[in-house]
C-alpha cells in the first residue's frame, strides 16, 4: 500500500471521528439494550467497547511513546510494511460490513459481562480523542520510520503508520459487530431495530 502520508493520517482521523459520532448514538440507547448479550456467550455492545478499551490501554501509550520519540520529519509518501498491511487487511471489515476472518480474542482482552455502560463509553470516547491527538502529532513525523511494538509480542515492531491503521481497522471491525448486536437485541425484544452508520 502506497499513499500520501498526510492523506493517510487525515483518512484515519475521519474514521475515528465517525466512531466517536456513532458512540454518541450508542450513549442515547436504552441501557438494557447495550448491556444485553444477544445470545449465550456473545458479547453485549458494552462488552465490545470494553474489548476495544483493553486494546487502547496498550496501544495508545505505545503510540504516544513512538510519536514522541520520532526524530525524522514526515515524508510525502507512506509505504506500508508487508506485515502491517497484512494485519490491517485481515482485520478491516469488507465494504458491505461483513467480517470474513473470524478471530478469537486473547484471554486478557475478553471483557466481563458486568460492566458500567456509562463508564465504558466515556473511556472509549476519551481514548478516541487521544487517538485523534496522536494522529495530529504524527502529521509532522515520519511514521514509516518510527516503529511500535504490537500487543501479541513486543519483539514484533510495526511501522507506526501501520499500527495506527491496524488499531482503527480493529475498531471498525467491532463497530460492525455492535451494529449486528443491537439489531438482534432489539428484535428479540420486539422492537424495530435501528441501524447506525459505522465507519
Amino acid at each position: 500500500m502506497k499513499m500520501k502520508s498526510i492523506e493517510l493520517v487525515e483518512q484515519l482521523q475521519a474514521d475515528v471521528r465517525q466512531l466517536i459520532l456513532t458512540t454518541g448514538y450508542l450513549q442515547s440507547e436504552r441501557q438494557a439494550d447495550v448491556v444485553t448479550q444477544p445470545a449465550t456467550g456473545k458479547w453485549s455492545v458494552v462488552q465490545v467497547l470494553e474489548h476495544l478499551n483493553s486494546y487502547g490501554r496498550y496501544y495508545l501509550p505505545a503510540l504516544e511513546t513512538s510519536v514522541r520519540k520520532g526524530r525524522h520529519p514526515s515524508r510525502e509518501w507512506y509505504h506500508a510494511g508487508w506485515l502491517g498491511d497484512y494485519f490491517t487487511r485481515i482485520m478491516r471489515p469488507a465494504e458491505d460490513g461483513q467480517v470474513k476472518n473470524k478471530m478469537k480474542a486473547p484471554k486478557e482482552h475478553r471483557p466481563t459481562p458486568n460492566l458500567d455502560a456509562k463508564a465504558v463509553m466515556e473511556t472509549f470516547l476519551e481514548q478516541q480523542r487521544l487517538l485523534l491527538e496522536l494522529l495530529e502529532q504524527a502529521k509532522s513525523k515520519d511514521i514509516g520510520h518510527i516503529r511500535t511494538p504490537i500487543s501479541l509480542s513486543r519483539f514484533i515492531r510495526l511501522k507506526t503508520g501501520d499500527t495506527f491503521r491496524f488499531l482503527v481497522a480493529h475498531e471498525q471491525r467491532h463497530f460492525t459487530q455492535i451494529q449486528r448486536t443491537l439489531v438482534v437485541v432489539k428484535e428479540s425484544k420486539g422492537k424495530f431495530p435501528i441501524a447506525h452508520q459505522v465507519a
